[in-house]
């Protein structure tokens, strides 16, 4: 968790900084984090659009520059060709309900979280796709990681 919360902080979100990390027998094999797709210019740049329309966390993901951290980490998994199938993700906030679909379909098997988000769908989604949820309230020093 303390490699998702690192990865965090590259994140170019002005709402909230979130990291990713897909984890597989001990190893690492993809980090993401949020903030616009390549090439595009960021939330830093440009102003956040969500906070000039003031909508509300968890609610219109569709207007937003960015991409969500674990997008990103799927996404990184797939341009270099590595499965992330039974992987398991460590990610700084619980996935979002968009986030949780991709998660199932790539056979994610357990999320461990720190913080809570304003989508309670994911929860939903993740337990009836038996995808185990673990929510991790301190430091990660000597996790299964």
């Amino acid at each position: 968790m303390e490699i998702a919360s690192l990865v965090a902080k590259r994140s170019t979100c002005l709402r909230r900084s979130v990291g990713a990390a897909i984890v597989k027998d001990k190893r690492i094999l993809s980090t993401g984090y949020n903030g616009a797709p390549s090439g595009i210019r960021h939330c830093l740049e440009t102003g956040c659009l969500r906070e000039q329309m003031g909508l509300a966390s968890g609610e219109r993901h569709e207007l937003c520059r960015g991409i969500h951290a674990e997008q990103n980490a799927i996404i990184q998994a797939a341009l270099h060709g590595v499965s992330i199938k039974g992987a398991d993700l460590y990610c700084t906030n619980l996935p979002c309900a968009i986030c949780a679909k991709m998660l199932i379909n790539a056979r994610i098997r357990k999320i461990y979280y720190q913080a809570g988000y304003a989508d309670h769908m994911s929860t939903q989604m993740f337990e009836e796709a038996g995808v185990a949820i673990v929510h991790l309230k301190h430091s990660m020093q000597g996790s299964p990681a």
